[in-house]
Formats: structure tokens, C-alpha cells, sequence
């Protein structure tokens, strides 16, 4: 039985909507909106459900600070600072909540261990606890768990196998753009995203990521081309930009972000090899504005010409983008999804699609979208 949290983008990852009984983790690092993204759905949730807040970091009086800034209020919200979790389960026989959420697993504690809370043992005995809990007592729990240096949740790997769905929730500090992504779904797929944007009132759903991402767009600039990446269902429009410069030293520079820096020099040398851009001389930088991540084939194509533009200081012609990945022989090949990519691309109003050859009876395009189809890079 699913019930809606209140956030389209969070029941998005979740597959549909919180199920009951289910114990979900959402892990993430410090700051990036974990206990905000909690309290945010406690004030609709609150409507049709009890819920019992459980926090171990904050005291009622501060998270009352945050819930007065965020406006959430209601009388179905009980808070509980405490982190020994014999009294948390004496609160929850006692009150009989809908939902239950934790901030955060690390602090809490058992008596009956001698070792200190955020350790492996407390830990997974912790979460066995609760397992237990949501599973007997038909509660719906939400425990958040912090990540190490790694950027893995702190703590062992068995508390991932232990839970029925596992959220990561990314993005730099100092970005706006928040990615929620599952990594474990016993009640749905894996592959959704949910994008929220950091503001002063909490965390609002981003309903379209590709416009939000393109803002900014430059004009006439060369060392930039948009992308279409899949992310679940969901066709993200992202903007890679590259930067090429002669080197000042003997050894060229390589820097990738937001996308595999293995990946990029891979690309270089098929670059150089294929094509005939001597790119041993020249330092060359790779970005993905916005903070994303891309990790999907799709993004080769994009990055080459991004790098040749800025190489050759020719900027691409205006409305124009790529998805294709790249072989090691410098041929373009098709990837998936290609009429949901298509659709965005002309949603978002651009003119031009640079893609792979297809058969012809793959192609589906929308009216008033060229495309250019290439055989391989030097093509494109």
C-alpha cells in the first residue's frame, strides 16, 4: 500500500509514493538537506498520519526554529530528542505512530552494547531494531545515515542489504541543484532522479531540470555543447563545457568534473588519433554546469565537440546539440531512448540534433527538429 509523501520528485524515487511498513534510508553528506527534505514532507504527511520526529543532533527547541522557517505545522507532528533506542521504541509503543523518522542512525545507541553509538555494532543492531519495528508494527520508518570521506553511508555495508530502499542525496554544498537518487528499491526501479533546488524556505522540486540546468546558456562562446543524458525515465538536457590551452609546462593538464576523468583521456586520444587535433600540447579542462554528474555513453559526442570547438575557437551554431556515444575507431553508436531524447531536445527549442546514423525506422523526429546524422566524429 503506497501513500504520497507531499514531494512529486521524492515519491518520483521512491517509485509512486512511501510504502507501508517499509524502512528506507537516506544517506547523503553533511549539509546537503537531509533533515530539511525530512521535516518538509512531515508537514504534509502530518495531514492523514501520526509521526513521530526522533532526532539525536537537535533539540525540540531548534528544530522548531527550522520547522517555523520551513512552515511546517501540526499537531499530528510529535519531536523526540533521544538517542537511546529502548526509550525511542517506549515512545513509539506509547504514541503508536503512522511514520517514524530518525536523525540520524549514527547516534543512536543500545544499552545492552558497550560500544560507543555510531559504531558498526550499534549500528546494524540499531537498524535490526527498527527493521523489526516497521515490519511488525506496520510503520513506515525513515532513518537518515550519514556518508563517509568514500561517500559511502558511515557505517557497514550491511546496513544498505538490511533496508528496503536506499536514497542518496547529492550535490555540492555550494550549488543550488540537490539530486536525489535510489540505490535500492525493493518497491520500485533504481534508475529515477528527483531534482530539488536549495533555497531559504527549504527545498523546492525542480519540475523541469533541463531548463534549470540550460539558464545561462552563453551565446556565441565556443568550448560548450548541450547534451541529452537519460536519468531513469526522465531525458536530462546538461551543458558540458571544455577548455583547451597551450600547456606551460612539459607534461599537459587533464581536469574532469561531472564527468569520468578516465573517460575524458580516452576521448582525447580518439580526438587526436582520429581526427588530427593535436591535443598533446594543450592543457585541456572539462565541466558540467550545474554540478551534475553524467555518467551515460550518451555525453562522449557532446565532450568531443566541446573540446574541438574550443580548440579550434569556433563556437557551435546556435540551437544546435549532440548525444552519441563514441568507439575506439572514432564510429558514432546509437543509444537508447532516442524518441524521448528527441522530445526534450524540442521541447527545449533547439533546431539541430547532431546523432549517430540510424536505420530509418528507428528515427522518429518532431516537426521542426533537423537532424545530422554522422558516421563517426570526423563527420560530426
Amino acid at each position: 500500500i503506497r501513500f504520497p509523501t507531499g514531494m512529486g520528485e521524492l515519491d518520483r524515487v521512491l517509485g509512486g509514493g512511501a510504502v507501508q511498513g517499509s524502512l528506507v534510508l537516506v544517506g547523503g553528506a553533511p549539509g546537503i538537506g537531509k533533515s530539511t527534505l525530512m521535516l518538509q514532507i512531515c508537514g504534509k504527511l502530518s495531514e492523514n498520519a501520526k509521526i513521530l520526529y526522533v532526532s539525536g543532533e537537535e533539540s525540540p527547541r531548534q528544530l522548531k526554529l527550522r520547522a517555523d522557517r520551513l512552515g511546517v505545522q501540526s499537531d499530528n507532528l510529535y519531536v523526540l530528542s533521544e538517542t537511546c533506542l529502548g526509550d525511542v521504541l517506549e515512545s513509539v509503543e506509547e504514541e503508536k505512530p503512522d511514520v517514524l523518522i530518525v536523525d540520524s542512525i549514527q547516534t543512536l545507541y543500545q544499552d545492552s552494547l558497550e560500544s560507543p553509538a555510531g559504531s558498526v555494532a550499534q549500528v546494524r543492531a540499531c537498524t535490526l531494531e527498527l527493521m523489526q519495528l516497521a515490519k511488525e508494527g506496520n510503520v513506515t520508518v525513515f532513518v537518515i545515515g550519514h556518508v563517509n570521506k568514500d561517500g559511502f553511508i558511515a557505517g557497514p555495508k550491511v546496513l544498505e542489504h538490511m533496508v528496503d530502499c536506499v536514497l542518496y542525496f547529492e550535490g555540492e554544498q555550494h550549488m543550488a541543484y540537490r539530486i536525489l537518487r535510489a540505490a535500492k528499491n525493493r518497491f520500485g526501479a533504481t534508475n529515477e532522479i528527483g531534482v530539488f533546488e536549495m533555497s531559504e524556505h527549504g527545498l523546492v522540486e525542480v519540475a523541469n531540470p533541463s531548463a534549470a540546468m540550460l539558464a545561462g546558456h552563453p551565446q556565441g562562446a565556443s568550448g560548450n555543447c548541450i547534451a541529452c543524458v537519460m536519468e531513469g525515465s526522465r531525458p536530462l538536457l546538461a551543458e558540458v563545457q571544455a577548455l583547451a590551452a597551450k600547456t606551460q609546462f612539459g607534461v599537459p593538464r587533464r581536469t574532469a568534473a561531472g564527468v569520468d576523468y578516465n573517460r575524458m583521456v580516452l576521448l582525447l586520444a580518439i580526438l587526436e588519433k582520429r581526427c588530427g587535433l593535436f591535443l598533446s600540447s594543450s592543457d585541456v579542462y572539462v565541466n558540467v554546469v550545474g554540478g551534475m554528474r553524467l555518467d551515460e555513453p550518451a555525453v562522449d559526442l557532446p565532450m568531443l565537440l566541446a573540446i574541438a570547438s574550443s580548440f579550434r575557437d569556433k563556437p557551435l551554431p546556435e540551437g544546435v546539440m549532440s548525444f552519441g556515444e563514441v568507439g575506439l575507431t572514432g564510429e558514432l553508436r546509437s543509444v537508447n531512448h532516442l524518441s524521448e531524447r528527441l522530445s526534450e531536445v524540442h521541447r527545449l527549442g533547439f533546431e539541430t540534433c547532431i546523432i549517430p546514423k540510424q536505420r530509418k525506422d528507428q528515427i522518429r523526429a518532431p516537426q521542426g527538429l533537423a537532424l545530422i546524422e554522422a558516421c563517426n566524429i570526423a563527420e560530426a
